[in-house]
């Protein structure tokens, strides 16, 4: 029959459900503490709890050696001569037990020792048991109740241990009592200096996906899959599902008739805003569904390989789309796993022209590279900061005539020496595109001559003229006469026998 010690052992063990003999174990540690403090030795100390009797003995233990040379320490080595007169059994190698008495001389503070010893031991052997027991279960939901208030962290009870729900683990808009039994995620378990902290969570995500297994039975049988799931706890949720029965709506199972479902689950949670979206593979489709209640006018994959999105929505949907200190966009990031980058059509527009406006900035051609304008043109016009072709094309007659130095005449040379710069550089790219630029001469002839049959100027005669206008701002007016006389009367006999063709 067992001890009444042994009895109380056991009743300890399966209090704290632990193994009984690690009580034991520490029961014996404790006295070998408490004798070795008595006796002030540094012998090699052991004891042994008869479990019939109750009573714990204590003894010395030595090795056996063949002769006195071989004992380097006596407290820890015998000869086999001396042995032998202890225990003639003994043989050479073993180990001898020396009683040592313990009953009626380890007084108070011995047994304070031993039941520090004791408690320790029991201690470390929980948060082992405890730890085994929860560290397997992480992520799962476990029915709890609270045990105490701390400040702002709150005790539950367990069963088998404590757990500790901080603040940040907390929804904003719950409160608890004591004695209330909620329903918590066992986040993690940490091992600490105190012990094993078994750590729960009433903000998870899986807390939310736990009652929508537990309310709808087509999640809880997998006919709707839960895909993804962003939690801002207290403020919103967004849950993406998919069915996978062509004939099951997996948002209208998991609202329920008339929201029976959905508005379960959200006085469990307090009040808290849920948002269910159904599924799509295609990341752009997913990201108009996910930017729910916001509509979002065209969504562009800026980089696959990075996950990024770029979004634009109507000037009067962005704030929307964004959300509260951006938790709309912030919780559809979430539930897709890609940036999004959320704009709006104005700002679209002013990224594009912007775009253009550098473009169109980046190509400058120097004044230098415009046939016609004189040097000292070009330095009238460089001091009054136009230093680009594109620039003094932008430029209006009023703002040319405005540089000093610049009248009415002049104005027309610059219009036509810059008219006559891109023109070419449209016939040189038409020469690049139709080669064969000897052929096109004779139709645009008998264009011309069309055209001055019809009694009005040709752009060859145009040209000529803003020559002429030149020559007379910087030579003889006779010569002038001259050349445009000329000019005439071989434009004339040129186009002369167009008409008589015609008639």
């Amino acid at each position: 029959m067992a001890s009444e010690l042994y009895n109380t052992i056991d009743a300890l063990s399966r209090e704290k459900g632990i193994d009984p003999q690690i009580v034991v174990s520490a029961v014996e540690d404790a006295i070998v503490v408490a004798t070795r403090k008595y006796y002030k030795t540094q012998e090699n100390l052991r004891a042994q709890l008869d479990k019939e009797t109750g009573k714990i003995r204590a003894f010395a233990v030595k090795t056996v050696v063949e002769n006195p040379e071989q004992v380097e320490d006596p407290q820890l080595q015998v000869t086999l001569e001396d042995a032998r007169k202890v225990d003639p059994s003994i043989e050479l190698g073993g180990e001898l037990q020396i009683p040592k008495v313990t009953e009626g001389i380890l007084g108070r503070i011995a047994a304070q020792l031993a039941k520090q010893v004791i408690f320790q031991k029991v201690r470390e052997a929980e948060r082992d048991t405890v730890y085994n027991e929860y560290i397997g279960r992480v992520a799962e939901i476990v029915n709890a109740t609270v045990k105490r208030i701390e400040g702002p962290d709150v005790i539950f009870d367990l069963g088998k241990a404590e757990a500790r729900m901080s603040r940040k683990e907390q929804s904003r808009l719950e409160s608890f009592a004591i004695g209330e039994r909620v329903r918590v995620v066992i986040a993690r378990v940490e091992r600490a200096s105190k012990g094993p902290g078994v750590v729960v969570s009433r903000a998870a995500p899986e807390l939310v996906q736990h009652l929508f297994q537990t309310e709808v039975p087509e999640i809880y049988d997998g006919t709707v899959v839960i895909r993804a799931i962003a939690r801002e706890a207290g403020e919103r949720t967004k849950i993406a599902v998919m069915s996978k029965d062509k004939d099951v709506d997996a948002v209208g199972a998991c609202v329920g008739m008339k929201g029976m479902r959905v508005q379960s689950i959200i006085r469990e949670l307090r009040g808290e805003k849920i948002d269910i979206i159904e599924y799509h593979e295609d990341p752009v489709t997913f990201a108009e569904k996910a930017l729910q209640p916001a509509k979002v006018s065209r969504v562009t994959v800026v980089d696959a390989s990075d996950k990024h999105l770029e979004v634009v929505v109507d000037d009067s949907q962005l704030s929307l789309a964004i959300g509260k200190k951006g938790q709309n966009v912030r919780l559809a990031a979430k539930l897709l796993g890609w940036k999004i980058d959320i704009k709006s059509e104005e700002e679209k527009r002013q990224e594009v022209e912007q775009q253009m406006s550098a473009l169109v900035g980046s190509a400058s051609t120097p004044l230098e590279s415009v046939p016609g304008l004189g040097e000292g043109l070009i330095e009238k016009l460089t001091a009054a900061g136009v230093t680009t072709v594109e620039a003094l094309a932008d430029m209006t007659p009023e703002q040319l005539e405005a540089i000093e130095g610049i009248g009415p005449k002049t104005v027309e040379k610059i219009s036509l020496a810059v008219n006559n710069y891109f023109s070419s550089l449209d016939a040189g790219e038409a020469a690049v595109e139709a080669p064969a630029g000897a052929e096109m001469a004779a139709p645009e002839t008998a264009e011309t001559a069309e055209t001055t049959e019809a009694g009005e100027e040709t752009p060859a005669t145009e040209q000529e003229a803003g020559v002429e206008n030149e020559a007379v701002e910087a030579g003889s007016p006779d010569e002038t006469a001259v050349e445009s006389e000329g000019t005439a009367d071989s434009e004339t006999t040129e186009e002369d026998p167009a008409p008589s063709e015609e008639k």
